[in-house]
Formats: C-alpha cells, sequence, structure tokens
C-alpha cells in the first residue's frame, strides 16, 4: 500500500484517482450517489421550471400594451372577474386605442376518440380581434365566427392522435361539452398545464353558450391596445387613477412577473419543488462525505508518512479534493444522460413543457461541484489526525 502511494507521486495519474480506483466496490458506490443526487435535482428542477412555462403560456402569449385584471386575482387559474364596464371607462383615458375582453373557463370535455371526460381550459375570445400571438390561431380566427365551434390544442395531455389526423384531413369532428355538441374546427399548439389536461380556443359567445351561467359583463381579462404615439407610462398612471379599486392595470411584462409571483412566493407546489432540490443536494453531501471520510480513515496512515516526508497539510488535502472532483464529475455524466431520457419520457406522457436547458446542465454541474467540495472539506477534517507517529 505504501509503495502504490510513492510511486503515484512519480506517475502522471493523479493520486486522488489511485485513490478512488483502489475500491471499485466504494467508488461505484459513490458515482450511484451522486448520480441519483444529480437526477434528483435535474428533475425537480424540471418540473419547477415546466410549472412556471405551463402556467404562464397564455399570459406570455397575450397581445396587448397593458392588462386589466380583478384585483382579487390571484394567477390566471383564479383571476376572478370585473365589470366589463371598466373596459370602456378605460376607453374615456387619452391614448388608449381599444380594449378587449377575455373569458376564461375551466370545463369537463369529452375526448372525441375516447370518450373520456378531462379538463380543459376554455379561452373565449373578440374574433374581430386577435388577442394571443399565435400565428396558427390567428389565420382560423374565421372559424370562431362559426357557432358552437372550437380550436382544439394539438399538444393536449392524453389520447388524441385520430381526432387530429381528422381535423388535418377536413373530416368533421364533433364532442360534448357539458349539455352542448360543438365541433373542433382547427388545430394549434401550446401545451397542458398542472391544473388542465389541454385547451381550447373559441369566440366569446360560443364561451357564453357554453358557461351559460356566465354574466357577459363579467369578464376575465381585459387587453388594452394604445396608440403609437402614447406615452405608456402616463397611460398607465392616468387609468390607475381614473378607475376604481375592483381592478388594476398592468404592463404585459407586469402581468407575466405576477403570475410568477405567485407560482413562486404564493403556491406550495412551487416550495416542494425547492425544497425537493435541496434534499437532493444533502443526499449527495451525506454519500460523498460517507466516501471520502472511510478513504481518509483506511489511509491515515499513509498521510502520515507523506506529513513524515514533508509534505504539507495543503497537499494532502488537495488529494481529497481532487478526489472529489473526480467524483463530480463521474457522477454528473450519467445523471445528466439519465435525466435527458427522464425529460423526453416526461413530456411525454404529461405534454409539459420540459426541456433540458444549457443553463440548468451548467448549474447543476456547479452545484455537484459544490456539493462534492464541501463533502471534501468535512472529511478532511480527518486529516488534523494524521501524524507520523500513527505509522509506528
Amino acid at each position: 500500500m505504501m509503495r502504490r502511494f510513492l510511486n503515484a507521486l512519480q506517475q502522471r495519474t493523479p493520486l486522488g484517482l489511485k485513490q478512488l480506483k483502489h475500491d471499485p466496490i466504494r467508488l461505484l458506490t459513490a458515482i450511484a450517489g451522486i448520480t441519483f443526487a444529480d437526477i434528483l435535482i435535474f428533475m425537480q428542477l424540471g418540473f419547477a421550471d415546466a410549472l412556471y412555462k405551463s402556467n404562464t403560456q397564455y399570459p406570455r402569449a397575450l397581445q396587448a400594451d397593458l392588462v386589466m385584471i380583478s384585483s382579487e386575482a390571484k394567477n390566471f387559474g383564479q383571476l376572478s372577474t370585473f365589470a366589463r364596464r371598466r373596459l370602456y371607462q378605460s376607453l374615456d383615458v387619452p391614448g388608449v386605442q381599444s380594449a378587449d375582453a377575455i373569458y376564461l373557463g375551466s370545463t369537463q370535455w369529452r375526448n372525441p376518440q375516447t370518450g373520456q371526460e378531462t379538463s380543459m381550459l376554455i379561452v373565449g375570445q373578440n374574433p374581430e380581434q386577435p388577442a394571443l400571438d399565435l400565428p396558427v390561431v390567428n389565420a382560423q380566427l374565421d372559424l370562431l365566427r362559426l357557432p358552437d365551434t372550437v380550436l382544439f390544442d394539438q399538444a393536449s395531455r392524453g389520447d388524441y392522435e385520430t381526432v387530429i389526423a381528422q381535423v388535418r384531413a377536413g373530416v368533421p369532428v364533433f364532442t360534448e361539452i357539458g349539455l352542448r355538441t360543438v365541433a373542433v374546427g382547427g388545430l394549434f399548439e401550446v401545451g397542458a398545464s398542472f391544473s388542465d389536461d389541454g385547451a381550447l380556443i373559441t369566440s366569446d359567445q360560443n364561451f357564453l353558450r357554453l358557461f351559460g351561467r356566465r354574466d357577459a359583463g363579467a369578464v376575465s381579462l381585459g387587453l388594452m391596445q394604445l396608440d403609437e404615439a402614447a406615452d405608456s407610462t402616463q397611460v398607465l398612471e392616468a387609468l390607475r387613477d381614473r378607475l376604481p379599486g375592483d381592478v388594476q392595470v398592468l404592463t404585459h411584462a407586469e402581468y407575466i412577473d405576477f403570475e410568477l409571483n405567485d407560482i413562486q412566493s404564493e403556491s406550495p407546489i412551487g416550495f416542494v419543488f425547492g425544497l425537493g432540490s435541496a434534499m437532493g443536494f444533502i443526499v449527495g453531501v451525506v454519500i460523498v462525505y460517507q466516501v471520502l471520510s472511510t478513504d481518509v480513515n483506511s489511509h491515515l496512515g499513509e498521510y502520515a508518512t507523506f506529513r513524515a516526508m514533508g509534505y504539507r497539510n495543503a497537499y494532502l488535502l488537495g488529494i481529497v479534493f481532487e478526489e472529489a472532483v473526480i467524483l463530480s464529475v463521474l457522477g454528473f455524466v450519467p445523471g445528466l444522460i439519465i435525466a435527458l431520457g427522464a425529460y423526453q419520457l416526461t413530456a411525454a406522457a404529461t405534454a409539459l413543457p420540459l426541456a433540458m436547458p444549457v443553463s440548468r446542465a451548467i448549474s447543476v454541474l456547479l452545484l455537484t461541484f459544490v456539493m462534492c467540495g464541501g463533502s471534501g472539506a468535512i472529511a478532511t477534517r480527518r486529516l488534523q489526525a494524521a501524524d507520523p507517529a500513527d505509522i509506528f
């Protein structure tokens, strides 16, 4: 054992790697632990990002300079309603060119392919004025003028292959929403969310037919376009001064921040995903610490010999940190590969927007370095006991 240590000094292979290779079972255990921790972190971050993206898909797609919502609104799924006359009042403010209403509601619809009922978000908009920055939808606004006709999100969660093929081929597709029969007139693609399996877009009049108890004067969102020469800041201040306190007016960017803040600060789901990431980090720290601590203990005599030969503590600590860095890389690579596969499987099964941006991979790699480095720092405390007298 001692000879292996001394020979390692004269070879190019890092001593830390030789240490780890000496016990393959321990090495594989450490790699498996780090891989598991990284997968857990990747999945928690992926789910959290999917939550943020899916719950802000439609808010981001709104075509508006300013957005009006109820003062009691919590998020896109719980917007409450406000009086439509507030939109008419906003037209009296100089600089406001138009103000249109959007109706939102979730309901059960019968899957035309399987016959099963599932939750769908329904967006009712004025077919004369594009409300969403979705070119595919805006090219089919004429269809929304037809009674009981909807556009279907082909990225919805569930089995819809036959339905999509029929709509693309121009074959009429009918189904039921409540007590009404509706026709699927066209397709678009956005994606499912955590609260709904998909979405339908229709006209405001069709929406009110589907939701018979909804008052036409109670709207979910107000979208305002400003004159090109208008100062948005001045118009916004004028609207806030003139309109009663039952509504609030936000810029498009402020409204997106409003949605994100609710998810990150108010929603327990965001906290759960954050806690899951933290637990993955802790699991990795514990596993790597156990491996490195055991390695230090098993070679304490050799470390004491190095000190007797004149090597300083910094060199000995460097060996442990070298092992930590090697473990970081060896554990991260399989964790990344498995996480990529898990993302694809989850996205296919849930229709959630799960993807692996480069920034996330780099962040988790750096977090893995911190995880292993922190474990190494704790484990090196044992080296203070590496007295040369221990070899006798």
